[in-house]
């Protein structure tokens, strides 16, 4: 029987060592310190939990055993019973974490797929409108070390998220042609089990980093957005529903909502604002490619709405998405969030836009879909560039 891969192990000797420190400041009475690190051990013994229930049963018992008698002595309030309670699920998480050590080494995988797990120029384009919406919320540049902290929890979180989609859909991926064959998990270059540990570790140290070093409404919103992409979007609606990218696309517009928490602390209207932008965004961005591969996802009979309606009616989509995105693009200057250099851009980038949605419903070509779709792209950055731009001004 094989091992768990090294991203699993380090998540159990994480786990082990949160625990550690949660019994020493416990015994030290460090109060509202001790209970910040004992809440650090539960991500990664949640993980592991997972993990085990989905790939390695063998750690079920262990795993499930040091969840609980954690989940026991946090319960447990008598100072000498909450300390010695703690110190059995110390005990519990060091045979869990020697537990992933035994067993034959597993083949090991290139860095450069555990690169493409995370879908790298996604994330980019998803940290863009998280690092601008914290410009906005500071309404000014927001603090260096904040920045770099929240950028990499949601990093993690979406590498995370998209290493679980690799694995979810590998049956899909092998059925759509070369963009999707060759990924890991699909080309079989890397075990699905290697890569559900892999986005496991990433979600569970996305939620550590921001929830320590930021806040943990930041680190709730990170985690939520993982779970909606991973559970409602991946594993139900994608294969079920041709309004699969409209209900799901609210996963991609959780980083705005992460950025401004994690300057303000908080979540007000000019948050949704920035929310509602990216949500009216996916569905013309995503409709455009999905005009463009519309065979691959027959194949793969995924019901995307150029399978199911048509071109036709996918372009009406597409236009009428548009109006409504430009619309609400023009919001954040009527409530007075923003000025009139994001005014300019939002309308200037919206008209262009617009015009490349009309030209597709006239001319309905893989050429006006393959402009529309990569524009989107530009689009997307160069509004939320125009945002963090605009509070320096």
């Amino acid at each position: 029987m094989s091992r768990p891969g090294p991203w699993l192990r380090l998540t159990a000797v994480f786990a082990g060592l949160s625990t550690l420190l949660a019994v020493v400041s416990g015994a030290a009475s460090l109060g509202a310190a001790h209970r910040v690190l004992a809440a650090l051990a539960l991500p990664p013994l949640l993980a592991l939990v997972v993990a085990a229930v989905l790939v390695h049963r063998r750690l079920l018992v262990p795993s499930v055993g040091a969840l609980v008698l954690f989940g026991i002595a946090a319960l447990v309030t008598a100072p000498g019973l909450h300390l010695a309670l703690s110190a059995v699920a110390f005990a519990a998480t060091l045979v869990l974490a020697a537990s992933t050590y035994r067993g034959e080494p597993a083949p090991r995988a290139s860095w450069r797929d555990y690169v493409a797990l995370t879908k790298p120029r996604i994330m980019s384009l998803l940290l863009i409108t998280g690092l601008c919406a914290m410009f906005v919320g500071a309404q000014g540049a927001p603090r260096a070390w904040l920045v770099l902290v929240t950028m990499g929890g949601l990093a993690l979180a979406c590498g995370g998220a998209s290493a679980l989609n690799h694995v979810l859909d590998r049956d899909i991926d092998r059925l759509m042609g070369k963009r999707t064959r060759a990924r890991p998990v699909a080309a079989e270059r890397m075990p699905a089990s290697r890569a559900l540990e892999f986005g496991l570790a990433l979600s569970a140290f996305s939620f550590v980093l921001l929830a320590s070093l930021v806040n943990v409404l930041a680190a709730v919103l990170a985690l939520v957005g993982n779970l909606f992409y991973v559970l409602v979007y991946t594993r139900w609606l994608k294969r079920t529903t041709p309004q699969n990218i409209v209900i799901g696309g609210a996963a991609g517009a959780v980083p705005p909502l992460v950025g401004w928490a994690a300057v303000t602390g908080n979540l007000t209207l000019p948050a949704l604002w920035l929310f509602l932008i990216v949500f009216f965004w996916t569905p013309p961005h995503f409709w455009a490619l999905a005009l463009l591969i519309r065979r691959d996802y027959e194949a793969a009979r995924i019901p995307m709405l150029p399978v199911v309606r048509g071109a036709r009616e996918t372009t009406r989509q597409i236009v009428l998405y548009s109006l409504v995105l430009v619309a609400v693009t023009v919001v954040p200057f009527l409530w007075g969030t923003l000025g009139l250099v994001y005014l300019g851009a939002a309308l200037a980038l919206g008209a262009a836009f617009l015009l490349l949605a009309l030209r597709l419903r006239r001319e309905t070509t893989p050429r006006q879909a393959a402009l529309l779709f990569h524009f989107s792209l530009l689009y997307l950055a160069l509004l939320f560039a125009a945002m963090a731009v605009d509070p320096l001004l």
